[in-house]
Parts: C-alpha cells; structure tokens; sequence
C-alpha cells in the first residue's frame, strides 16, 4: 500500500476537526476553517481546499460558508473510519499498475499473483477499517510519548 500526501493530509485533517469536536465520538458540529487546519498541519491550503471538497463530497463533512463558517464533521468521530478517509480521497485501498486489486488478471505461471494481491487489500482493509479517527485520538492522549511529565 502507498500512502500519498493527499491521503495522508486528508487523514490529518479529520483528525484534526474531529480534534476540534472533542473527540470523545460525541459532538460533531464544531467548526473548524480550511486556513486554520492547513496552518496547524502544515499542509499547503489549495492542496487542502481540494481534499476538503472530496471529504465533503464522500458525506465526511460538511461545510458552512461566511465569515463563521468552516467544517465539521458528519457523524461521530468514532463513526469515521481510516478506510473512509482513504477512499474518500484516494478511491482503492490497494493498487496493482494503477488498477484495484480485483481487476488485476494474470495468466500461466503468475495466475497467482491475484489472490496474493486480494489477500494484502483484504488485511490492508481490516487494519483500517477497524480502526476509527477516536480510536486515534483516544490512542494520542494515552501514548506515553506524547504526554509530557
């Protein structure tokens, strides 16, 4: 699996909203602005403002326009999974030659390599589909890395 720059912003960036929410898998309806989270995660806005149009358009979150608007968040925090945010953004999870898994066909000796191909995108599929923005938020406040003494 390849994980890009554009499914990597965008999984920072849903974190960080659903950071803004709280994160406790309660709340949904902060407002966070696409200049502020480019800002916080580093990220360049009109790459940003791009991901945030995918987001919105795959029912991950939703936006309000003015001067108080920003985006929010459409379900819980734990509720959203990595897997959403990655096919949001990236369509398959696991590619072969730029085709999904599935559609990869071989014949003769490499006839093989399909079901090797299906058996990585179904374990990359459970890892992160299993695994929810509260679940790694939850695991960020109880890091002993991240918390200082």
């Amino acid at each position: 699996m390849y994980v890009s720059a554009r499914s990597d912003y965008a999984l920072r960036a849903m974190l960080a909203v659903a950071a803004a929410s709280g994160g406790d898998g309660e709340k949904v309806g902060e407002l966070v602005k696409a200049a502020s989270l480019a800002e916080v995660q580093d990220i360049p806005l009109s790459f940003l403002q791009g991901i945030l149009l995918d987001l919105r358009r795959a029912g991950l979150l939703h936006s309000h326009r003015g001067a108080e608007g920003g985006y929010a968040l459409t379900r819980p925090p734990d509720e959203i999974t990595v897997g959403d945010v990655l096919r949001a953004v990236g369509g398959s999870l696991t590619t072969v030659r730029g085709l999904p898994a599935e559609r990869a066909g071989y014949h003769g000796v490499a006839a093989g390599l399909t079901d090797v191909w299906l058996a990585v995108h179904g374990a990359i599929a459970t890892v992160v589909d299993s695994t929810t923005l509260a679940n790694l938020l939850t695991h960020r406040s109880t890091d002993p890395a991240t918390t200082t003494s």
